[in-house]
């Protein structure tokens, strides 16, 4: 077969997008619990129930996926709607699975807006003590998952210390690049790769090296245009495109990013970015759709809807890319030991810049005193010893706020 022909997939059925589409609306209506609880969700439909995939070939696209950058639980829809029924099934399933989140943000973006003026609600600073909880568990779950040595450890810490004393979108990128060069040098390799299952889909050669091609030149050309033109529209679009291709490690990755992006420059207040991440924890499907919140509360043009659905195809445009580039070329990417080391290094360096953005700007903004505290320690409890849902957790703690700004 030649290398540039897509390979057939292994027991594939061909679909329809339309039956993508109603499938992945029906996960994104009820997708709670971030992206490990999605893929559980993925694997009860497309393998226990549909039987579109076979296990062994599930477990394979869920580590393609894990190694990219990007949202793992996203770009894992976008490859089975792939599969089913081509570019237009991985588009359905990117749109089923994404858009009642979307809406639900922007909609809770304009009641924000309409609001005017809310620095002071209680409500809101309930939301942000909520955030403090939900960052928590996630630095104290991917710690234990991607940084559970002390080489890793320390590798983790020193991104932190490099992101907080030069905070910059650049600095987070440098810590995300020398945990890469470490995790290379210093990791030891690991030479035995598990046995690799049939992907359900493939890609000719070409159609990955355009994307690939493609993904780089907008991560490096969207700057430069941006700069060029001073397009408010090129800057925006080249942000939140810098923020989906660089997030390692899960979804509240984004966060920092993304908080370097929009805060510094004025585009969105410090307490609308995190009431909208607030807010973000109470809808299902992914937390990547907080970037259409970003983009409707934003403060310049384009805002509203405009402005939100901006951000969010500017945020999940590199997955398509990086999704179709990878799949004719996985096999043998998974299998070298250097890549791996790499990647370790990668996701040790992303615990440390989390664990950064727990303090700036999730604490600093959030705790003013041992109320808060307090607050913050109780939906950590419910979070991880209750394994309360996370969209209760967030009810509970704007009716706390606005409670205790009453009192």
């Amino acid at each position: 077969m030649n290398a540039d022909e897509p390979a057939a997939a292994t027991g594939a059925t061909r679909g329809t997008a339309a039956e993508v589409l109603v499938v992945f609306l029906c996960l994104g209506l009820t997708s709670f619990g971030g992206p490990v609880a999605h893929l559980g969700y993925f694997r009860d439909a497309f393998v226990t129930r549909l039987r579109w995939l076979d296990d062994r070939a599930y477990a394979d696209l869920v580590a393609l996926c894990q190694f990219l950058p990007g949202p793992a639980s996203s770009q894992v829809g976008i490859a089975i709607g792939l599969s089913r029924a081509g570019l237009p099934g991985a588009l359905a399933a990117w749109t089923g699975f994404t858009l009642p989140s979307a809406i639900a943000l922007v909609l809770f973006a304009y009641g924000v807006k309409a609001l005017g003026d809310v620095s002071g609600a209680g409500w809101l600073h309930g939301l942000k003590i909520v955030a403090v909880a939900v960052v928590a568990q996630a630095v104290l779950g991917m710690m234990r998952a991607l940084a559970p040595d002390r080489r890793r450890a320390t590798f983790a810490v020193i991104a932190a210390a490099i992101v907080l004393t030069m905070p910059s979108a650049w600095s987070q990128i440098g810590a995300i690049l020398l945990g890469g060069l470490a995790g290379l040098v210093l990791l030891p390799r690991e030479t035995d790769a598990p046995d690799h299952a049939a992907l359900p889909l493939t890609v000719g050669r070409t159609a990955g090296i355009v994307s690939l091609v493609l993904f780089v030149m907008l991560l490096a050309g969207l700057p430069l245009v941006a700069a060029a033109t001073g397009s408010h529209l090129a800057a925006m679009v080249e942000a939140f495109y810098r923020a989906g291709s660089l997030v390692f490690g899960g979804g509240h990755v984004v966060l920092p990013l993304l908080q370097a992006a929009v805060v510094p420059p004025g585009w969105v207040s410090n307490d609308a970015f995190l009431a909208g991440y607030g807010a973000a924890q109470a809808v299902p499907g992914p937390l990547f759709t907080f970037a259409a919140y970003l983009g409707a509360v934003a403060g310049p043009a384009p805002n509203g809807w405009l402005g939100a659905t901006v951000a969010l195809a500017a945020i999940f445009l590199p997955s398509f890319l990086l999704v179709i580039g990878a799949l004719p070329f996985w096999e043998a990417l998974r299998r070298r030991a250097a890549a791996q080391a790499m990647l370790k290094g990668v996701n040790a360096a992303v615990v440390g810049i989390l664990l950064a953005a727990l303090y700036d700007p999730v604490w600093t903004a959030a705790i003013h005193g041992g109320t808060d505290v307090a607050l913050a320690g109780a939906a950590f409890l419910l979070l991880t010893a209750w394994a309360a849902p996370p969209w209760l957790v967030v009810l509970l703690g704007a009716g706390a706020g606005a409670l205790l700004a009453l009192v």
